[in-house]
């Protein structure tokens, strides 16, 4: 499946956005796209580009913040044969590359400022002027900027142009967080499932649980957090359904283990299907140790609390060995669970044991945690 060419959802958000594409889309205007990493910026400019009727010329994307400031000119620009050391042919810039068509200026924001002063010229003028070359080349291009930062507050800071600035926000679009729109989330899902199924495999899928703790999370990556996630799951979990209990907490984002911590207190381990990565997956990823490494046997566990205990004396009517156990145990969960305040993940990290291991034994002996 290919990725998407228009911006995913039928949240509100969602379809104002799709309807102002649509809008300005055949305007020649230079637009400023301002929104959070990851939200889908360059998805919205493709969008615009494919939408418009210079459909036909190339859209030439560039990260302004990835190119050294001393290379962004001739990248940009271009440059003649010899024009500085290691220019051995002339080299045609992005801005001629985008003749006819479209030029996406990403993170413009990061652009030093003497770039900026040759910008507004290319701007004003619609001429470039190559490194090295004494000819100007004039040019005709749709200019679409977009940058993460705030550049009213880097105008007052003195990092970027205020002319430029107004001229690049001729068309104002701002691209929103995930978390403003969460009804989008189980169509993003769905979208993503699909995109990185594995070939012959069913796409992944989420139980209820799983799918409310998605639509409620934060999502501080944004869009870009989601799709990698998704990327993950389907790698792992190749045509499963997927239930929140059964993950590795080092495969889920870190704002959502304390939703399994507390799925876990509440319902108990899942165990319909053993959703567990493969040893060398786990293994390659650093996780084998904490994940797939066995409880100790019983009787193992029973040697140590008995040494620990100094092999108490049995009476003559003898005893349960199995409740003497059982109530040692209990007693060592409550200091190590006193001792790190509650915490699950401290108090298994403590006690040598797996976090489902340990949120079992609590349920069995009805403890409390934080």
């Amino acid at each position: 499946m290919k990725s998407p060419t228009h911006f995913i959802g039928n949240s509100p958000i969602a379809q104002a956005l799709r309807r102002l594409i649509s809008t300005i889309a055949n305007s020649a205007a230079t637009v400023l796209i301002t929104g959070e990493s990851g939200t889908g910026k360059e998805l919205l400019a493709r969008s615009l580009h494919e939408q418009s009727d210079r459909l036909g010329g190339s859209f030439v994307p560039i990260n302004c913040s990835a190119i050294p400031k001393e290379l962004l000119e001739s990248e940009l620009f271009g440059h003649r044969k010899g024009s500085f050391t290691g220019a051995v042919a002339d080299r045609i810039g992005r801005f001629e590359l985008a003749h006819g068509g479209t030029i996406f200026l990403d993170e413009i924001g990061d652009m030093s400022l003497d770039m900026q002063v040759k910008l507004l010229r290319v701007l004003q003028e619609r001429v470039i002027d190559p490194v090295g070359s004494t000819r100007q080349v004039p040019i005709d291009v749709r200019v679409i900027a977009a940058t993460h930062r705030d550049l009213e507050a880097e105008i007052q800071a003195g990092r970027f142009r205020e002319d430029l600035y107004y001229r690049l926000n001729v068309l104002p679009v701002v691209s929103p967080p995930l978390r403003e729109r969460p009804q989008d989330i189980p169509e993003l899902l769905n979208f993503y499932a699909a995109h990185y199924k594995a070939p012959h495999s069913q796409a992944i899928r989420f139980n209820p649980a799983f799918l409310d703790a998605l639509a409620n999370y934060a999502w501080p990556g944004n869009v870009r957090e989601l799709t990698n996630l998704m990327d993950r799951f389907s790698t792992l979990y190749a045509g499963q359904e997927l239930d929140i209990r059964s993950i590795p907490p080092s495969l889920l984002p870190k704002g959502l283990v304390p939703v399994q911590e507390s799925m876990l207190l509440q319902m108990g381990p899942c165990v319909s299907q053993d959703m567990t990565p493969p040893p060398e997956v786990l293994a390659e990823m650093g996780e084998l140790s904490m994940v797939d490494q066995p409880e100790p046997q019983d009787n193992e566990i029973e040697s140590i609390i008995m040494l620990a205990q100094g092999m108490p004396h049995l009476p003559p009517e003898g005893m349960s060995l199995k409740d003497r156990l059982a109530e040692i145990e209990r007693n060592i969960i409550e200091q190590a669970l006193e001792r790190s305040q509650g915490n699950v993940s401290r108090t298994a990290k403590l006690l040598n044991l797996q976090r489902t291991t340990l949120i079992e034994k609590i349920n069995k002996y009805d403890l409390r945690t934080a």
